[in-house]
């Protein structure tokens, strides 16, 4: 490629995801894959999306084109659809067998993986090796941006297929792999040639994600902390060790979130504010709707899935000295079934103090960081997280674990921290509740300080958390990774 044709107009970028913002969404990761078309266009970058054709995803398109027809996509007739929603330009792969089921991209209504999530992924990898291969109508990608271990098998197919284009594995969460048992390797059309210890194989099955992180020309992850513990047995899941090895192609990239949606100032869903005083009307609606009662300590939201990772039991345990100190708590959230009976009964037992929505709502989730005077996030671990940003947005005080993007995102309300005018939330050690507590001890003791704690709202509104300074790392990646490809561009 020359520079001249380069010049023409933005170079393109093929991104593979099993989820992207508004279509489909279970977690951050369809958010982030929904941000970044927009993010990239104002830096040079048109990126194509390519996303199952889920029920869900067919339903929201309009009179799409069919852009390929392949007769046989392992086992089964397929089409990549070409459309535009939202202002994103979509590739969707439509196999109604795989995809065009009720509920969670991933799970079936008894909340177990759908049995064949290997099949279906596989799809959705070597389908974008083979439009990287072929093109669509004269468009070919520069490189191929990859989400998680949905699109892992994509550098194994872009090699089978003699696709050259470089690719980049961006781990959201590494604790989930996409394994499968070695005997499906013919009905996924991947050679055995790569199922060896630095290839795709992962103790005996098939791993997804390490033929990502052995196949992928870069890897990144959502934030610098997180790189670094990704390196560590404490963090990288069983896949330190192919991290370490591949460290000199590892950077973390703090995500970002999407600051015209969240914009305290103009969000039709609240009561618009642009200081921390002019909250309270949003307070006062939040008590309402969750039934709490008025009180003179902090009104905390939690806005999670329930799970361990997230560190939710941890807060049951530290909950009671919270209470007894005039905390209150908002939950909105679904996941463990355990965890959820858990959080109800707790409900139960605290009338007007605690109250718990499961499920998850959009527009109430703005409602609660709106209200809200902290938002907390005992994570256990936390790739990058987004609460905590949309926290500090809306001047709900982030009460977070020192861990992965949470420690790069707020600044602790320690002691140098105040006295600096810079504190934006609470930092506590991870996976334990008497850390916890004593977070929680100390937002109620600063909640009881109005003018210091007013600071740290207006420091946590003033924080930037957008794509500004993230945005051109991306682009400087992209550039390299296309440019080794084509060393006189």
């Amino acid at each position: 490629m020359t520079q001249s044709a380069r010049c023409e107009g933005p170079r393109p970028v093929l991104a593979v995801a099993s989820e992207c913002a508004p279509l489909v969404k279970t977690g951050g990761l369809a958010d982030v894959v929904g941000a970044l078309p927009h993010v990239m266009a104002r830096q040079g970058w048109a990126i194509r999306t390519l996303l199952p054709g889920y029920r869900k995803v067919m339903t929201a398109l309009d009179r799409p084109k069919v852009a390929l027809k392949i007769p046989d996509m392992l086992g089964h007739p397929a089409r990549i659809l070409a459309a535009q929603v939202a202002g994103l330009d979509l590739l969707v792969l439509d196999i109604p067998a795989l995809f065009d089921r009720e509920g969670s991209p991933y799970l079936d209504a008894d909340g177990n993986d759908w049995r064949d999530n290997d099949l279906r992924f596989a799809a959705l990898s070597k389908a974008a090796a083979l439009i990287a291969r072929d093109g669509l109508d004269g468009w070919c990608p520069e490189v191929i941006h990859l989400h998680d271990w949905q699109a892992g098998l994509t550098p194994v197919y872009l090699a089978q297929l003699n696709a050259p284009q470089p690719s980049v594995l961006t781990i959201h969460n590494i604790a989930f792999h996409g394994l499968t048992g070695p005997e499906r390797l013919p009905a996924l059309d991947l050679s055995s040639e790569r199922f060896t210890v630095d290839g795709f194989e992962y103790y005996g099955h098939v791993s997804a994600l390490k033929a990502g992180l052995t196949g992928a020309s870069a890897i990144n992850t959502v934030s610098p902390s997180y790189a670094q513990e990704l390196t560590t047995e404490a963090f990288g899941m069983g896949l330190e060790g192919v991290i370490r090895k591949r460290a000199a192609d590892l950077c973390g990239i703090l995500n970002g979130i999407d600051t015209d949606t969240w914009d305290p100032a103009r969000d039709p869903m609240i009561a618009p504010f642009k200081t921390p005083a002019a909250k309270l009307a949003n307070t006062r609606i939040l008590r309402a709707e969750f039934g709490l009662d008025e009180a003179s300590g902090p009104l905390s939201v939690v806005v999670s899935r329930l799970s361990d990772q997230k560190g939710l039991d941890l807060l049951l345990g530290a909950l009671p000295d919270y209470l007894a100190a005039g905390g209150q708590l908002a939950l909105l959230g679904s996941g463990d079934r355990r965890m959820e009976h858990d959080w109800l009964q707790t409900a139960a037992r605290h009338p007007g103090k605690v109250a718990v929505r499961i499920g998850y709502d959009e527009s109430l989730s703005h409602r609660m960081y709106a209200g809200a005077d902290a938002v907390l996030v005992p994570s256990r671990f936390e790739p990058c997280g987004l609460t905590q940003m949309y926290g500090l947005r809306y001047g709900a005080v982030p009460v977070v674990a020192r861990t992965g993007g949470l420690a790069d995102t707020v600044i602790d309300a320690n002691a140098a921290a105040l006295a600096a005018c810079c504190a934006t939330g609470i930092l506590h050690a991870p996976g334990s509740i008497p850390a916890l507590a004593h977070a929680l001890r100390h937002l109620c003791a600063l909640h009881a300080q109005p003018e210091t704690f007013r600071k740290i709202q207006r420091n946590a509104m003033k924080h930037p958390v957008g794509w500004e300074a993230s945005a051109p790392l991306y682009a400087a990646l992209y550039a390299r990774l296309a440019d080794q490809r084509n060393p006189q561009a």
